[in-house]
């Protein structure tokens, strides 16, 4: 295990970019994928690591990290036979562990989750008790008060907690959310948010409200609602109305199904919102959109508007567009390779011996603002 108090042996690595958090700079975003840390590190100072569920992101994530070279695969656990062998096949050396209580006894600096979303916050708070950083699939947890349980107990361990927020890694958002810090939109009065997913997810535990906390809304609309208060510089929710469906029909017992369509509008207050801005939400599962998916943030100010969409239904492909009037300009388009980044920028901070961030705290905020969506339909005391 790394010794955190004296963290590695380079502590200054400025040929590889920090991406997606507070220290992004002027380096382009690839940059951190391109520089190849296995030249910069000693092999004995990269994080071990151990993977709690390979299924397909779990798996996705894995690689990505092993690619990058900032930590070790060290070991990886999930209960189906497939998933572990997929798994084996892309990291051939890491030990195969009976579950987290195996992988807790492995001398682990940190453990990436991507097990369903109410095993989350109590995995995550085992790892960290036993003092290994934590890298977990969004939703952190199924509520605020669990996200906050977990986020105090990184507090508390002084670990590195970081969450699968991945939309922040991409180019476009990226860019769009320097024009709104740099005032370029002026005042930001309107966001338009809207996920749709023509197939939906494909794995039972989806549509069991013990086991998600929720449907379309925490599974799709978390990004969203994330992308916006992260990109507006975390303005707070003044009030929220919703609308939540089933099938077609409103959303009837929430403690025995989730929602596929969801509408909801958020009053917010701060940061580069006035008073009384407005962004709304529309996301679901098997709409009928044409499309494979409808993707798009989209931020309407006083000096102009931008927007980070899909394109041409991808789930993978992005634009980002600076709209003046008429005028469009393209602030990042594809190809753009971010499906891996927030987990290598998590490997890449363990390894320089980052500890507890309080800007994690935040994603508090965004489980807050989803609980007032299934409170406003009167979804809230089923969850």
């Amino acid at each position: 295990m790394i010794d955190r108090e004296q963290g590695t042996a380079n502590g200054d690595r400025g040929t590889a970019a920090t991406i997606g958090d507070s220290r992004i700079g002027g380096v382009g975003a690839e940059a951190s994928l391109i520089a190849d840390p296995r030249s910069l590190i000693p092999a004995v100072n990269r994080p071990r690591l151990g993977f709690l569920g390979t299924g397909w992101i779990g798996r996705n994530r894995l690689e990505a990290v092993q690619q990058s070279g900032w930590a070790e695969v060290a070991a990886i656990a999930d209960p189906g036979a497939e998933a572990l062998a997929a798994a084996r096949a892309s990291a051939p050396d890491a030990e195969v562990a009976d579950g987290l209580d195996a992988l807790l006894e492995l001398d682990l600096d940190g453990l990436v989750i991507a097990t369903p979303n109410a095993l989350h916050a109590e995995q995550a708070v085992r790892a960290l008790e036993r003092g290994v950083a934590v890298f977990c699939q969004k939703p952190l947890a199924r509520t605020a008060a669990e996200s906050a349980r977990v986020v105090d107990a990184a507090r508390a361990a002084d670990r590195l907690l970081g969450v699968d927020l991945s939309y922040r890694y991409t180019r476009g958002m990226r860019a769009l959310r320097d024009l709104v810090a740099g005032g370029a939109l002026g005042d930001v009065f309107a966001v338009e948010l809207v996920f749709h997913n023509a197939y939906g997810p494909d794995k039972a535990w989806f549509r069991d409200p013990a086991l998600a906390g929720g449907g379309c809304v925490i599974d799709l609309g978390i990004h969203l609602v994330d992308l916006a208060l992260w990109t507006l510089g975390w303005p707070r929710v003044a009030g929220t109305e919703a609308s939540l469906f089933a099938g077609g029909r409103p959303l009837g017992d929430p403690s025995r199904q989730v929602e596929d369509h969801a509408l909801a509008t958020f009053r917010l207050a701060g940061g580069a919102a006035p008073t009384g801005a407005t962004a709304r939400l529309a996301c679901s599962w098997h709409l009928s959109a044409g499309q494979d998916a409808v993707i798009e943030a989209a931020f309407y100010g006083t000096r102009g508007g931008a927007a980070f969409r899909n394109v041409g239904g991808s789930f993978y492909d992005f634009e980002a567009l600076h709209f003046q009037g008429t005028r469009r300009d393209v602030l990042a388009e594809p190809p753009d390779a971010w499906g891996g980044r927030a987990a290598v920028d998590w490997a890449h901070r363990l390894a320089e011996g980052a500890r507890f961030d309080p800007e994690v705290a935040r994603i508090v905020e965004v489980a807050a603002a989803l609980d007032g969506v299934y409170a406003a339909a009167g979804a809230g005391s089923g969850r």
